[in-house]
């Protein structure tokens, strides 16, 4: 999609190359530059790419200055470690064809529900596990132990904040997070790519034919790169979803609620009418910030939303995606904002 070719990996590391805009040390008293040099991963297959990280990429921080300047980059206060948008990797937000509305979508009249955001990874398809291989193998390159409980801490976060969650759970706090983030991603993207490895979620598949059926829009929306959300477009359809959104697509992913705003303004819909699913809490507090309702629909058995939750008021929570009906998502799309969750 978007006009690239070349296979997964060599996709993932030209959009990787040019997201790298500052040092790693992620310190703030630092003194930030251009990432001259690579160190690859204790144990870890030799990384890819090496020579094109050596030189500075073009692109540039909001307010830094460019090479040639004379000047060293300076990251503006309260910068992302992680720059989530990758200018000239051809990677944009996919919008409806024609005026970018929902206006003629569907039967004429049609009240409730507009449109209904999709997360990706283990709300639409079974690819929790995918990342597990690959976060199992980062762990093990960096001499640590990957367990259930830095799993659940970094669900539904996208790389730029589960990175250094991760490292520091495991331990290694001191280790290069723009190489362990390139691992995971090229690692993922590899695993992604296997024959038969994406596998939709209970139920996914007839809600997206019952939101087809009846008029209602679908959007996908994820921190996952565009090189890890086609692959999925391609197994589920892409034909479904009238707005996709990448985590390289927006400057700033989950839990941060501009991924799902980015849909909703690309759909031309009311965010209050738009129905966010999501089964991490990350994606939750997102979809809520966005000013969507939201229902929870957890993947992990240590993933809940227990009544003494802080957003177990907030949230309909349900166990699968059968659970989810198009009377439901109407419900909650025409429901006042303080009334009981269904």
């Amino acid at each position: 999609m978007n006009g690239r070719s070349g296979s997964p990996v060599e996709i993932c590391e030209a959009a990787w190359v040019r997201m790298i805009r500052v040092t790693c040390s992620g310190v703030d008293d630092a003194e930030p530059g251009w990432l001259g040099e690579t160190r690859p991963l204790s144990g870890s297959r030799p990384a890819r790419g090496e020579q094109a990280l050596v030189h500075p990429v073009d692109a540039v921080l909001p307010g830094a200055h460019r090479p040639g300047d004379n000047q060293r980059p300076v990251r503006p206060a309260g910068a992302a470690l992680f720059d989530a948008h990758g200018p000239g990797d051809d990677t944009v937000p996919v919008g409806p064809a024609g005026d970018g509305g929902l206006q003629g979508r569907g039967p004429r009249g049609r009240g409730g529900v507009a449109a209904v955001l999709f997360d990706m990874d283990g709300l639409l398809v079974d690819t929790e596990p995918l990342w597990t291989v690959a976060e199992h193998e980062l762990a093990a390159s960096l001499g640590a132990r990957f367990t259930p409980e830095i799993k659940a801490a970094m669900i539904g976060h996208g790389v730029d904040t589960a990175l250094p969650l991760m490292l520091s759970m495991l331990g290694v706090p001191d280790a290069d997070p723009h190489a362990a983030a390139r691992f995971l991603i090229e690692r993922t993207a590899e695993l992604f790519g296997e024959s038969e490895r994406i596998v939709p979620m209970p139920g996914a598949v007839a809600l997206l034919d019952a939101l087809a059926a009846a008029g209602i829009a679908a959007a996908l929306v994820s921190s996952s790169f565009r090189v890890l959300m086609d692959p999925v477009l391609a197994a589920v359809g892409a034909d479904r979803f009238a707005v996709t959104v990448a985590g390289d697509e927006v400057s700033r992913r989950k839990p941060h609620p501009e991924p799902y705003l980015t849909a909703t303004r690309l759909l031309g819909a009311d965010p209050a009418r738009c129905v966010v699913l999501e089964d991490s809490e990350a994606g939750a507090r997102a979809g809520l910030d966005a000013g969507c309702p939201t229902i929870f629909v957890p993947s992990l058995p240590s993933v809940t939303a227990s009544t003494a939750h802080p957003l177990a008021a907030e949230l309909t929570v349900r166990p699968s995606l059968h659970e989810v009906t198009v009377d439901l998502l109407d419900l909650l799309a025409t429901q006042p904002a303080n009334a009981d969750r269904p």
